[in-house]
């Protein structure tokens, strides 16, 4: 017996049966998960965009820096910090000076011709804003002489508490006397000797 077969290598059917599958609506945690990853992906391009162009910014003012400070010469600046110091330690000597001279100047101006100052002793103040002292001693026409030599220098407000004592007359009549007070050290500053500027 003969069998017939007919031999064909294209299947007539499917071997596995076809399914349609239908499209599935896309959900909404997979657009905002997408738009997410999109927004993380754009905002750190952005960032390092912006640290490469923020670098180079610094690193050009890094160099404008370095140019300008080369412009100017470093020993000739040296040379000026050094004047500035100068300067400073010699306006400091300057504010703490003290001068002698407007004390003399005022004792002259207020003695009388009736008083003469035989001796003066003078010590400065112990430290700057202190008062100076002075002691004195000397002769006067009379009793009437050495009142008003001291309502002269009460009158003055630099010299501070002025006490004559040891009043004593002379053989000749003149009346002999010591003299004390203090003098304020702000009178005495080197700064008020020099010129006022407008």
């Amino acid at each position: 017996m003969e069998q017939n077969f007919q031999t064909s290598f294209i299947p007539k059917k499917p071997i596995v049966p076809e399914r349609s599958v239908a499209p599935q609506p896309v959900g909404i945690l997979l657009v905002l998960a997408l738009f997410a990853l999109f927004t993380v992906v754009l905002a750190t391009g952005g960032i390092y965009f912006y640290k490469e162009v923020t670098k180079k910014k610094i690193d050009s003012m890094k160099d404008n820096l370095e140019l300008a400070q080369n412009r100017f010469e470093p020993a000739k600046l040296a040379e000026l910090q050094v004047l500035d110091q100068r300067l400073r330690a010699g306006g400091e000597v300057l504010a703490n000076h003290t001068a002698v001279t407007p004390f003399f100047d005022a004792l002259e101006a207020m003695t009388m011709k009736t008083v003469r100052f035989t001796s003066l002793s003078y010590t400065a103040g112990e430290s700057m804003g202190m008062p100076s002292v002075v002691q004195m001693t000397g002769e006067a026409a009379g009793y009437r002489s050495i009142a008003l030599q001291s309502d002269l220098f009460a009158q003055n407000k630099n010299f501070i508490d002025p006490v004559f004592s040891n009043l004593t007359l002379d053989p000749n009549g003149n009346v002999l006397f010591d003299l004390a007070f203090s003098v304020d050290a702000s009178f005495l500053r080197y700064q008020q000797t020099l010129p006022q500027e407008f």
